[in-house]
């Protein structure tokens, strides 16, 4: 127990702990930097030059022409990007609206089977996602004819368990007398979640919204089973063009995988408050 102790009479002792919890916790936060700085730095090296490219953490040259070169290479470099955002905003604002709507009936309202229904969707989270894919794209490609369409790619994630179960959690510590107040003024359960559980729970919606748009923003795999043309491609199934059999445009690619990165670091910094919140909540009582 001496990592927690305060060593108020031993300030040498004091100093020394601290020195390696700071030098502990720097190493932790440079391995993890890193690689975004690796792939920053490439990103600004020569495109000419992607056989030759040196691993180094200053590179000689730097130049924007690899982000010139990611829109140049290929005529739907935007229309990866701009896949990528539609299917991640509309997949983020339903998993939101409609997990937050189950999170209240779950969590507020009382109804046969509530307790089994919810036990089995904790069920399902235990399957590993691997093993619906199969039987996911039977459905999506030969039942629903969805291939290559936005619908394949949204539909499988319109809501999720695990944001279902983040909303139970948060609003099952609403005090209830709010809600029996708002009962005896006259509103309806639509209204009492409009008005009241809404405005509540705008810390947890800020922590389902930034992980449910990176989870869909850096999916690969999914669309890159269900298209089948470029034009209907995501960033992160676009950005595989730039290698070939035998070499690998690295700082075009380098300069793509930025570019996708931004709207992740814009969207966590401008819920950054509410997401902190989100996370420490519950973290103290009384």
């Amino acid at each position: 127990m001496a990592l927690y102790s305060n060593h108020a009479d031993k300030p040498k002792v004091k100093k020394i702990r601290n020195a390696i919890i700071f030098i502990a916790l720097l190493l932790f936060a440079l391995a993890t930097i890193f690689p975004i700085y690796f792939m920053f730095i490439s990103s600004l090296s020569d495109p000419v030059a992607v056989g030759e490219i040196e691993y180094s953490l200053f590179p000689k040259k730097f130049t924007l022409e690899s982000y010139k070169y990611f829109f140049a290479f290929n005529e739907h470099s935007v229309r990866w990007l701009l896949n990528s955002l539609i299917v991640a905003v509309i997949t983020m604002i339903s998993n939101v609206l409609f997990a937050s709507m189950a999170g209240y009936a779950f969590s507020k309202i009382q109804f046969k089977g509530r307790g089994f229904l919810f036990a089995l969707l904790l069920g399902s989270m235990m399957i590993p996602h691997q093993v619906t894919l199969v039987p996911l794209y039977i459905l999506m490609v030969n039942v629903f004819e969805l291939q290559n369409t936005y619908s394949a790619l949204i539909l499988p994630s319109l809501v999720t368990v695990f944001n279902i179960f983040l909303a139970k959690q948060f609003m099952g510590s609403i005090p209830n007398e709010i809600l029996e107040c708002a009962k005896i003024e006259g509103c309806n359960q639509f209204q009492i979640y409009g008005k009241i559980i809404l405005p509540l729970s705008k810390t947890v919606m800020a922590v389902m919204a930034i992980l449910t748009f990176m989870e869909s923003w850096n999916t690969f795999f999914w669309p890159l089973l269900v298209t089948n043309t470029m034009e209907m491609q995501t960033i992160q199934v676009g950005l595989k063009s730039f290698r070939f059999a035998n070499t690998t445009l690295i700082a075009p690619m380098m300069a793509g995988a930025t570019i996708s990165a931004l709207p992740m670091f814009i969207l966590f910094f401008s819920l950054q408050r509410y997401f902190l919140e989100g996370v420490t909540v519950g973290a103290v009582k009384g």
